[in-house]
């Protein structure tokens, strides 16, 4: 264990940075001296592993140093000034936004709507303050076992229901996989086992035939000129496995990405060529073709996916990227964030400013309204930081932390309107969820709906990519019954809106 080991995990550190990461390192080593952690190591590890896991994220040398001193004001070991003198204003400043992260305790939904608001304002405030915390989190499911067991159900769930789909929802999968399956085997260890031995089964029998299969697929790109791809595989985690099973009635012989193969290439034009290839000597499964690079997840995940029938009786799912897609895919919002050349001040790329520019404004409850919506702020976070004006009660609480999670935390599709505009809802949206984000005046008057040009009903799931056009009434009005048929908080929150207004218009 040595400086040297997280120097070397960083991209083409200079000189200066050396010299910052080797101080941070003695600094820290030296003033938790002595200490120890529950499992008996000495408590400078944890500090380390945090730094490790960051450089490993491909964070900056001054994110990585106040990774290595996260713990140092906080435990006591030392001051502000002696960090501010040390190393300056930066760094205190993320120092101290982990040390007030690290007060956020996760108590069910009484607590939730709280917590979650902090996580998003230090977010907000500097990125970096999140990542480190996801990194420090990391390190300590790795290393829950030597808590007590009342500790680790409150830990572990907390890391379920806020740490890991915060890490999901900002891209950085390399994180939000294995926060969600440590934190699973203590939030359902008989669920977790009995996935995990599923898991390995499958993958002892699908392994041979994908090795087999991949021999093929790069004699079938070389032979149509495509030499610079690197391929792989990516093993599905067990708590994903475990939703997904959920969804298909736990069959698992339904679900074909327990094993993908990854085809990473040089450009965007190449995916393509790769995908056209690939179908062209193996047939696809209708319906499991999706271009995420044309359309993006919402958080920026990019990608081609296909399922095909090998020829021997197996099917394999397919992922084709550019390395800058699988990078991004690993490391989401970490890959996004830019330095100057100084290091004094962080900046986002433009597919990540919503983030910071909106939610500071939309955390002020009081000061809520339209006029501080950035026009590139997805239409969800608006709805999430609407709703969170009214949540008072217990009830409202539960119910809240139940939309945030359909609507914040849930997958997203990508729908049309005729005119070719894009609508992003969450999975399992229906026609009338889609009428409603159009406008509430919208849904409150829909009366038929087309998808694709045929004619549906108003309960219709939506797929990504269909299109879908709203046929309006002025005499068609919400009923009770629209409650069942909506699945997005917005839409339940406009139709209660219709029914209480025309409670109040009868009784006047």
């Amino acid at each position: 264990m040595s400086s040297k080991e997280i120097i070397n995990l960083m991209d083409a550190p200079s000189e200066q940075d050396r010299e910052l990461i080797n101080k941070a390192y003695d600094f820290a080593e030296k003033a938790h001296e002595g200490k120890k952690r529950f499992s008996g190591e000495p408590y400078f590890i944890h500090c380390f592993e945090t730094a490790k896991e960051l450089s490993g994220l491909r964070m900056c040398a001054i994110t990585i140093a106040a990774g290595l001193l996260h713990d140092s004001i906080e435990d006591g070991v030392a001051t502000e000034k002696e960090i501010k003198d040390n190393f300056g204003d930066e760094i205190l400043f993320l120092i101290n936004g982990v040390t007030k992260l690290g007060k956020v305790k996760y108590r069910g939904a009484e607590r939730f709507v709280e917590s979650f608001r902090k996580f998003l304002v230090a977010a907000a405030q500097d990125v970096r303050v999140l990542v480190i915390k996801l990194a420090d989190r990391l390190h300590n499911m790795r290393t829950l076992k030597f808590v007590r067991p009342d500790k680790q159900i409150r830990i572990a769930l907390e890391t379920l229901e806020i740490y890991a789909p915060l890490a999901y929802r900002l891209g950085i999968r390399k994180l939000s996989r294995e926060l969600e399956d440590l934190s699973f085997l203590y939030v359902d260890k008989k669920n977790y086992t009995d996935t995990e031995k599923l898991m390995t089964k499958k993958k002892e029998e699908n392994l041979p035939n994908l090795e087999k299969f991949l021999k093929s697929v790069k004699k079938a790109l070389a032979k149509e000129g495509i030499v610079n791809f690197h391929t792989d595989y990516r093993q599905k985690g067990v708590f994903s496995l475990y939703k997904k099973l959920e969804k298909k009635e736990y069959d698992i012989e339904k679900i074909y990405d327990i094993l993908a193969l990854r085809v990473q290439v040089d450009t965007v034009a190449d995916c393509y060529k790769v995908l056209g290839i690939i179908h062209s000597s193996w047939v696809p499964l209708p319906g499991r073709i999706k271009d995420y690079i044309a359309f993006p997840k919402p958080n920026g995940y990019q990608s081609l996916h296909t399922t095909v029938f090998t020829g021997d009786g197996a099917i394999v799912e397919i992922q084709i990227r550019t390395h800058e897609m699988h990078q991004n895919a690993e490391y989401g919002l970490a890959s996004h964030i830019a330095y100057k050349e100084n290091g004094n001040s962080v900046k986002d790329t433009s597919d990540m400013t919503w983030f910071k520019q909106l939610l500071p404004k939309f955390l002020n409850f009081a000061n809520l309204n339209k006029k501080n919506a950035t026009e590139d702020a997805p239409s969800w976070v608006k709805d999430l930081a609407e709703s969170q004006k009214n949540v008072k009660t217990s009830s409202e609480k539960d119910e809240f932390m139940t939309d945030v999670k359909t609507d914040f935390f849930g997958q997203r599709i990508f729908v049309f309107t005729p005119k070719g505009e894009v609508v992003d809802l969450p999975i399992g949206s229906t026609v009338l969820d889609f009428a409603y984000a159009i406008h509430s005046d919208v849904g409150n008057h829909t009366s038929s709906a087309k998808i694709n040009g045929k004619m549906v009903a108003l309960k219709t799931e939506l797929k990504n990519g269909d299109i879908t056009e709203i046929i309006t009434s002025k005499s068609s009005k919400p009923s009770s019954k629209w409650f069942e048929i909506v699945k997005t908080n917005m839409a339940k929150r406009c139709i209660k809106n219709y029914l209480d207004g025309a409670k109040k218009g009868k009784k006047s």
